[in-house]
């Protein structure tokens, strides 16, 4: 299946149905009355979110989408079927965004959720609604109210714990092709990966999703390469596994290049976890990539690991370092935020001995 994560559809409500001028006429019933029925409402437009899709390549080929049309009144006090709902099945991790591709309508993160986005237009009154005791035999109706139409774009963003960055060719594929049952693309030449990779990772018996993305190159943000729309989908995860290739001349300005491209996309990439990894060490030798790692962890300040994915050296320890920023990240998660305004009690109570001394 081609992987597409970004789309722009167009959407329209039903339009209700009109009401209908109607009068009892039966044998032996003289002025029955009007008796005109209202008109159907107009279908609904909603979003479902479900988990058997990893993509939005059903939005390439179907870009319209019309709910059904309200049916019109009828005689005998007969109001119109309402119209047929319509239902847009989108994957996890879809966001909504307006026509501008900035404001964002809904974020939707939950399986089985389900969310009413456009409404369907009211069905008209028809001329029984309009019967007093001034005017017994109205031949007023009203038309449908038009539905609600919009243009907006879906945009995918990858649900996963933790996200795979680094340069072209720094074996990132290779290590979730490792870790996970995943099976990426992997070659000897820069940007084999051309779309998001996700992978299942099992560490010590502890279960999390890993998110390969394509490589990026200096200037990513001026769109250079294939750009940085992929980093959409590492916004979410909790932690990011910076991968780095030992073997090259220049490691401190690949890391460099890197953390410079996340600073010029924003939304918070620079400021998550980082578990910062030379791989390749195989080639280099245990000597030649223990000088490496002090070249760069001196120049960066940082803690900096060492692995051969392919070689399957240190990849154990690499992956229980990111669990534990995962499992952080989780936890921080499920635990409620605090109402504003409040205070442990633990320190209330050395607030008030502060106040008294």
């Amino acid at each position: 299946m081609k992987f597409l994560d970004e789309a722009k559809i167009y959407l329209e409500s039903g339009k209700g149905g009109a009401g209908c001028v109607a009068f009892r006429r039966e044998k032996y019933i003289d002025m029955g009355g009007p008796d005109g029925g209202n008109g159907g409402r107009g279908g609904h437009i909603w979003f479902e979110v479900v988990a058997n899709l990893n993509t939005l390549i059903d939005f390439r080929y179907t870009q319209h989408f019309r709910a059904g049309v309200g049916d019109h009144g009828r005689g005998r006090n007969m109001t119109g079927a309402d119209g047929k709902d319509l239902v847009i099945r989108v994957p996890v991790g879809t966001v909504i965004l307006d026509e501008d591709k900035e404001t964002v309508l809904l974020d939707l993160v939950t399986t089985g959720q389900k969310i009413l986005f456009l409404r369907g237009g009211d069905g008209g009154f028809g001329n029984a609604h309009f019967k007093s005791a001034t005017n017994r035999a109205p031949r007023k109706f009203l038309p449908g109210w038009p539905g609600q139409e919009r243009a907006i774009w879906l945009r995918l963003k990858l649900i996963a714990d933790a996200g795979i960055i680094g340069l072209p060719n720094a074996g990132k594929s290779t290590f979730l092709s490792v870790t996970s049952r995943a099976r990426p693309k992997i070659a000897d030449y820069p940007f084999t990966t051309l779309v998001p990779n996700l992978g299942v990772v099992r560490s010590h018996d502890n279960e999390f999703v890993i998110a390969d993305i394509p490589g990026m190159i200096e200037g990513a943000h001026e769109g250079h390469g294939l750009g940085t729309r992929f980093l959409g989908h590492v916004e979410r995860t909790k932690v990011l596994l910076h991968v780095i290739d030992a073997t090259q001349d220049d490691i401190v300005g690949a890391y460099k290049t890197i953390r410079g491209e996340l600073k010029a996309y924003g939304q918070g990439l620079a400021k998550k976890p980082e578990v910062i990894v030379l791989n390749k060490s195989d080639a280099l030798g245990p000597e030649l990539a223990e000088d490496q790692q002090k070249i760069l962890a001196k120049a960066i300040r940082k803690k900096v690991y060492v692995m051969s994915a392919a070689a399957h050296q240190g990849v154990d320890d690499v992956l229980a370092l990111v669990w534990d920023h995962v499992r952080k990240g989780r936890e921080k998660e499920a635990t409620p935020p605090a109402p504003d305004g409040y205070v442990p009690p633990a320190e209330m109570v050395d607030m008030v001995f502060e106040d008294a001394e």
